[in-house]
């Protein structure tokens, strides 16, 4: 008796070559592969054009007298706007001139921020 051959196909009607089945779901392998990437622009997409008429709506609602923080983190007052600019006070007669698109959000949007200083101690408690 000899030994099988092993990784050979024996001769004979028996032996088959077993090859896997490439038609099995191919069409909708394809169809995913072309979905996703369009699925993530319109994603893309949707989800900036929130964004544009997010900031649209905010800077419309913008007033005189608001108490805003600019993207770059000043926080102020609106004295004046106009279409493409907003004049914000800083500082008791300190008037600077910003973008209308650099104001970022309104002061009550965020926490207010401290204005003494922090005690030497290191206790948090305010007074000491």
């Amino acid at each position: 008796m000899s030994a099988p051959l092993l990784g050979r196909a024996l001769p004979g009607p028996r032996s088959r070559r077993i090859e896997p089945d490439m038609d099995n779901g191919n069409e909708y392998s394809s169809l995913i592969i072309l979905a996703l990437p369009l699925l993530l622009l319109a994603w893309m997409f949707w989800s900036a054009n929130r964004r544009t008429r997010q900031m649209r709506q905010f800077n419309a609602s913008l007033s005189v007298g608001d108490q805003v923080v600019t993207s770059s983190g000043i926080f102020g007052t609106i004295r004046h706007l106009d279409d493409v600019s907003a004049h914000l006070e800083v500082a008791d007669g300190m008037i600077l001139r910003f973008d209308r698109r650099a104001v970022a959000m309104k002061q009550s949007d965020v926490a207010a921020p401290q204005t003494g200083r922090a005690p030497s101690d290191g206790t948090s408690e305010p007074g000491q």
